[in-house]
């Protein structure tokens, strides 16, 4: 595939970032909005409520983590418009304001001294608008480099790092040398090979902040645990999928970065990069965690290799799930959009199967639905750093 070559049609949206869905979205600030928001989903057809578990007595790293979130959900270029509903007036406008810097259309509707029924017709009045709005937009083409492309797996077996993890790698592998902007994480998952990714990162600098990242992550770890990380990592599924340890979870899982992407820079979680090539983002290993991450961060389409079969999706973030177990495929194959099992049978080589996965993300990018999109996934969840005050 000739990827300098390749283009695809999306919306440009007004701060220049290329989007490949055009939600219209109704943002809760907050667990006690979740109600209002899906009423208002309801009211007006072509709006999308994204209900949440969080948002009350939050403070310090952790609320500027709920902030980041938020805004950079509703900053994401496959969404069009946002109405934010929350239960008071002050974190409503703040994230309002968050998004209102990208340009695009977004409103804030406050519940204290309002009540739902108020609240709702406002909301769905000015919901109404968006969805007009949103449904005027006109594709426009774009350069395939302007669609930034994120990864992360789940429910990994033996499959997984010999195969479905390697094609991600090789599709990585040619989007970074045609200049995109990607990102990894799972900074759980990464124990054991940490070695490896930093001696994959670009400059010393790089390498070092890579290297804080993974030891505070450790540091929770020693702090929290009862005695190891037994039936967390891995999890039931990577066991019996023959994964024992989760150093041999990071050997798969390191394979997503390919042979010759270089780590360019490091982002905190919900960071937005500030430039091309491959980024490591801090982020959870818990599948809805690290996606909504992804998304916050402001990527537009994500690859989730799988090999005990994930069934996850993302409101506005549309999921490419691949898998190499032929067992998978034969029982959850609904789920996969690209079955790379001709690779552990000798029927497609390594770059036959990253083709087939660029062929599917540039499908996705011109608007065919993936298949957790078809069956209503929309997983979203918000990571937590310590309770609530």
């Amino acid at each position: 595939m000739d990827l300098k070559g390749s283009s695809f049609e999306g919306w440009r949206r007004e701060d220049g970032r290329m989007g490949v869905r055009n939600h219209v979205i109704i943002l809760p600030v907050d667990d006690l909005s979740n109600a209002a928001a899906e009423a208002v989903a309801n009211n007006i057809k072509g709006a999308m409520a994204i209900p949440h578990a969080y948002g009350r007595l939050q403070f310090g790293a952790d609320l500027d983590l709920h902030f980041r979130t938020l805004i950079g959900t509703g900053c994401n270029p496959n969404v069009a418009a946002v109405i934010v509903i929350g239960i008071e007036p002050g974190w409503t406008g703040k994230i309002v304001e968050g998004i209102a810097k990208s340009g695009k259309p977004v409103e804030g509707f406050a519940i204290e001294q309002n009540g739902d029924i108020n609240t709702i017709a406002n909301a769905s009045r000015a919901a109404y608008k968006m969805v007009k709005h949103a449904s005027r937009l006109k594709k426009s083409k774009a350069p395939l480099v302007d669609l930034w492309v994120s990864t992360k797996c789940g429910e990994s077996d033996t499959t997984s790092g010999l195969a479905s993890c390697p094609t991600v790698g090789n599709a990585f592998d040619k989007l970074w040398e045609n200049g995109h902007t990607l990102v990894f994480g799972e900074t759980t998952e990464l124990t054991g090979g940490e070695h490896l990714v930093k001696a994959r990162c670009k400059t010393p600098e790089i390498a070092d902040k890579f290297q804080a990242m993974f030891d505070r992550y450790q540091r929770v770890v020693e702090t929290n645990k009862t005695n190891d990380l037994s039936e967390s990592q891995p999890t039931k599924g990577n066991i019996e999928g023959g994964l024992t340890t989760i150093e041999e979870k990071a050997l798969g899982n390191i394979q997503k970065i390919g042979k010759k992407c270089t780590v360019d820079g490091v982002l905190d979680k919900a960071e937005r990069p500030d430039g091309p090539g491959l980024w490591f983002m801090d982020s959870s290993s818990a599948a809805a965690e690290m996606v909504t991450l992804c998304a916050a961060s402001g990527y537009a389409v994500h690859f989730f290799p799988t090999g005990q079969g994930n069934v996850i999706g993302n409101p506005i973030l549309p999921v490419i799930k691949i898998t190499a177990n032929p067992r998978t495929q034969r029982t959850m194959g609904e789920h996969i959009d690209v079955d790379v099992t001709g690779l552990l049978q000798k029927r497609m080589n390594m770059d036959d199967a990253g083709e087939a996965l660029l062929d599917c993300m540039l499908r996705t990018a011109d608007g065919e639905l993936t298949a957790a999109e078809l069956l209503g996934h929309r997983e979203f969840s918000l990571t937590r750093l310590y309770e609530s005050a």
